[in-house]
């Protein structure tokens, strides 16, 4: 799975289908590698994938991330290898445990990240023993089905290898990324984050960091929005913990977030400026940096302009 250098992030809440065909053939045709997307209380997302693959040739596309307390592992490995196989094998599977907020939203009990995670982990492996789109159980009956292990011990069936990354952001998280998964999918993160991630994951580990960037040179305007998008991420303590490890302070996430907070977690300038951000990490060991592009004038709609800048 060749991932390229830079992809995309795309939030496609309130964005039309036909719109996100457009974007998502935008996207493949200036060559990035993937296109990533979250699960919230938006669409779901094994559908957004098999929309998306259905309407490109080459792009991967990317959960970032698939919320595990969302669906249990059985129809986790049934979604994977059925994407897999429709696809050619381009599908990646990023699982994270997600916030407190939205998973006690959806009825669950928010247990301990690290331990949840291993769980599902270990157990979505065994549910591939169990599961194959190949055979026709009427015809061929019930037999466990091999289950290999591919790069990095990425799971593999008959389908072919079914990657798998980690929304981790704490060192825990990313070892367990790097013992169990292929890497590791952090968001809303520092080049300094990405630094530490990849001491901890090792060489050879995926490292898909998110960087938002803004085309504009309007200080004032790209902090408003800025400020806007990131009110709700700044209030989670997952993210305010990481960040507070990575050298900024209390007084940072004061009045809706300090300027150098806002000025890293969304890169706005000319060509020059966002090409800076997102090299960055490209700098500090990442394989792969998912680029989430902001229009300032919308929001809400993503910034073409500066994907066409960023484009190799």
């Amino acid at each position: 799975m060749d991932l390229k250098r830079h992809g995309v992030f795309l939030f496609n809440e309130g964005m039309a289908a036909g719109a996100l065909k457009q974007h998502v053939q935008r996207i493949e045709q200036l060559g990035y590698g993937a296109v990533w997307f979250p699960e919230a209380i938006g669409r779901e997302p094994f559908a957004t994938a098999a929309f998306i693959l259905n309407h490109t040739d080459t792009l991967i596309a990317a959960t970032g991330i698939l919320n595990i307390y969302g669906r249990d592992p059985t129809v986790t490995a049934m979604g994977q290898q059925t994407l897999a196989e429709m696809s050619g094998g381009r599908f990646l599977l990023g699982l994270g445990v997600s916030h407190s907020f939205f998973v006690e939203a959806r009825g669950h009990t928010y247990g301990k990240p690290l331990g949840a995670m291993r769980s599902y982990l270990a157990a979505l492996r065994q549910c591939h023993t169990g599961i194959s789109i190949t055979r026709n159980l009427a015809v061929d009956g019930f037999a466990p089905q091999p289950v290999g292990r591919g790069k990095l011990g990425a799971i593999v069936t008959e389908v072919g290898e079914l990657p798998v990354v980690l929304a981790a952001l704490g060192p825990k998280m990313n070892a367990l990324a790097a013992e169990l998964t292929q890497g590791s999918h952090p968001y809303n993160t520092t080049p300094e984050h990405t630094r530490r991630c990849r001491e901890i994951l090792g060489p050879d580990a995926l490292l898909c960091p998110m960087q938002r960037v803004c085309l504009t040179t309007d200080a004032r305007k790209a902090r408003q929005v800025g400020r806007q998008i990131l009110a709700m991420y700044l209030g989670l303590p997952n993210y305010r913990n990481m960040l507070l490890d990575c050298g900024y302070s209390e007084l940072d996430f004061e009045d809706g977030g300090s300027d150098r907070l806002i000025d890293q977690l969304l890169g706005w300038g000319d060509e020059t400026a966002i090409r800076g951000y997102v090299q960055a990490h490209l700098d500090a060991g990442a394989t792969h940096v998912c680029v989430q592009p902001i229009d300032v004038d919308h929001p809400n709609r993503p910034g073409m302009a500066a994907l066409e800048v960023l484009a190799d």
